[in-house]
């Protein structure tokens, strides 16, 4: 599933960037995740999450980090009912916020973005390799 998601994106990690990722996800609570289970028990997507304080909100917020649906699953509202899941989670933490961004050529995700959330008018800048 999360090669799956690599590959959509055309990335490629260490192993070692990897190893970190699992191991937050399965041994910390730095970083949750849930995944979206089939009608014959396979996975057919993932999403990981983390909450985070913010200067503005009280409860802090919620960054939806990765979503990945696989193909076939795609059009069933298997992404839908995971971003409803991440929003659940967050409410429960006391979250004020969930957001995401995403590529700006990944149509079918945009799609279903503008259909569950509002889109922000904020425009991301970064500067890479600190």
């Amino acid at each position: 599933m999360w090669l799956g998601y690599l590959d959509f994106y055309q990335k490629s990690l260490q192993p070692e960037v990897n190893d970190v990722t699992w191991n937050r996800l399965t041994s910390t609570h730095e970083v949750e995740g849930l995944l979206a289970i089939g009608a014959e028990g396979e996975a057919v997507g993932l999403v990981q999450f983390f909450h985070h304080v913010n200067t503005s909100r009280i409860g802090g917020v919620c960054y939806l980090e990765d979503l990945f649906v696989v193909p076939e699953a795609r059009g069933q509202r298997v992404g839908q009912r995971l971003i409803a899941a991440v929003v659940e989670c967050a409410k429960k933490k006391g979250a004020a916020l969930v957001y995401w961004q995403t590529e700006e050529f990944n149509g079918t995700a945009r799609r279903l973005y503008e259909r569950v959330a509002k889109r922000s008018p904020f425009i991301r800048y970064q500067i890479e390799n600190l």
